[in-house]
């Protein structure tokens, strides 16, 4: 059968850990491969499924040993992969793949939208995303839910509790977004950065001043230089400073001065450049992530005025249950072949995961394939690419936060302590999100 294996498994990074750093992008499909059989993981009993829901409402935690012997005949490994495949959806439309939202077009074309044409009942639909929105985030605040996800037709939002990330406040990034979309915030007073903007002209200065001292140290005529090495930062004045010249000369009159509109266009050309891009992120943070909420309930180009996702609220995701919400699970397939490995062929076997793999569920998965494959496995990721730059640090994070004061702040969200501590720690992997996994004698290595 095909198992859609990669043509070339990617090199992986030497220094093997045993655990490997959060990736807060969400996965639309993971792939994991071993020498060993994932028999334990096809038809489950009704009461192993049934427990396994059971566990997820009530955030039971699993306590594998290092390695089983007999996965098949683990009840308690069985009931724990139910638990791990759960996650919860808002609004919830059989008929409608609601993830992902951004150039999902094509997949819902035709399907039938009865709000499309009646605003009536779009304001019905808006009304009850709005209550779910509300309830995630006061879930949120009281540190009862982790993190959410908000998947518009054009953003995405990742809200994340305090203690999370390396922050010791709510957070909430948004991307992409576009000039229009962070005026609008500005004009509702939302305060927030574009970290990697900022990231990138530290770089730049840093370079440039590294630059300037390296031509100051081989240049002899240091008297040209400015006071302090530097050129002087352009001011708001000069341009009409570099036009007195002409008033002087009688001629000012016949040249074009550029008017106000041309010298904001200009400056704002870096502005719109980054559009649509990784780098246009914005993070909002502690009390204006509230005020973010009420700007996005009443957005109007949160939904689609035109085309098949038009009148659709945002798909809303989450670990946990909310008002609203409703249970969902990854769809999971066992896949058994033959791969030809050195002019031989040797039984691989594969475990397919399919649907908005969430940040806790992808570690509780590795968790329990750990135990079940004693040890040995790798996986092929497939990430949603707008929420790769997720994965981006935050600005002023606090690395100093106590792992200890977070799972206790954080212990009835819903999260295994281990998945907490992942999740807890400063994001790592930039723009990038893991590609490949693998886990050799208990230890991980990963590629982006």
């Amino acid at each position: 059968k095909d198992l859609h294996l990669p043509v070339a498994v990617p090199e992986v990074p030497s220094s093997a850990r045993h655990e490997f750093p959060a990736d807060w992008s969400i996965k639309t499909r993971l792939l994991f491969m071993s020498s060993q059989p994932f028999t334990w993981a096809e038809h489950l009993k009704a009461q192993e499924e049934a427990q396994g829901f059971a566990q997820h409402c009530r955030a039971t935690e699993t306590h594998l040993p290092q390695s089983i012997q007999e996965p098949k005949l683990s009840t308690e490994l069985r009931c724990a992969f139910q638990q791990s495949l759960v996650y919860w959806l808002h609004p919830s439309l059989p008929w409608l793949p609601l993830f992902p939202r951004i150039g999902a077009d094509r997949k819902i074309v035709g399907k039938a939208s009865p709000w499309s044409q009646d605003e009536a009942l779009q304001q019905v639909l808006m009304s009850d995303w709005s209550v779910s929105f509300t309830s995630l985030y006061n879930l949120l605040k009281a540190k009862l839910c982790p993190y959410f996800y908000v998947c518009t037709y054009q953003f995405t939002v990742l809200f994340r509790a305090a203690g999370l990330a390396g922050s010791d406040v709510i957070t909430a990034v948004i991307s992409p977004t576009t000039r229009g979309l962070r005026e609008a915030m500005r004009n509702e007073g939302i305060e927030f950065s574009l970290p990697l903007v900022e990231e990138s002209r530290t770089r730049k200065q840093k370079n440039s001043e590294a630059n300037l001292e390296t031509e100051a140290a081989n240049s002899l005529e240091v008297g040209n230089s400015t006071g302090d090495g530097e050129e002087p930062a352009p001011s708001d004045d000069d341009d009409d400073e570099s036009f007195s010249w002409l008033e002087e000369m009688g001629v000012q009159d016949k040249v074009k001065k550029p008017d106000a509109l041309s010298i904001k266009l200009r400056k704002e050309k870096h502005e719109v450049q980054m559009d649509h891009k990784p780098e246009s992120l914005a993070l909002v943070k502690g009390t204006n992530t509230f005020t973010l909420l009420n700007f996005l309930i009443n957005c109007k180009s949160l939904v689609a005025v035109a085309g098949p996702q038009a009148g659709l609220p945002p798909t809303l995701l989450s670990p946990v249950a909310f008002r609203g919400g409703t249970m969902q699970t990854l769809k999971a397939r066992s896949i058994n072949a033959k791969a030809r490995v050195h002019s031989a062929y040797e039984d691989i076997f594969s475990l397919e995961i399919v649907g908005p793999v969430l940040p806790h569920s992808l570690h509780s998965l590795t968790t329990l394939l750990k135990a079940a494959q004693r040890g040995a496995f790798s996986a092929v990721l497939y990430t949603h690419e707008p929420t790769a730059v997720f994965n981006a640090g935050l600005d002023k994070a606090s690395p100093a936060l106590n792992k200890e004061t977070v799972c206790k702040d954080l212990a009835a969200c819903g999260l295994h302590p281990k998945t907490l501590d992942q999740l807890s720690l400063c994001p790592t992997l930039g723009k990038a999100s893991i590609r490949f996994l693998e886990m050799k004698d208990y230890a991980y290595t990963w590629k982006p």
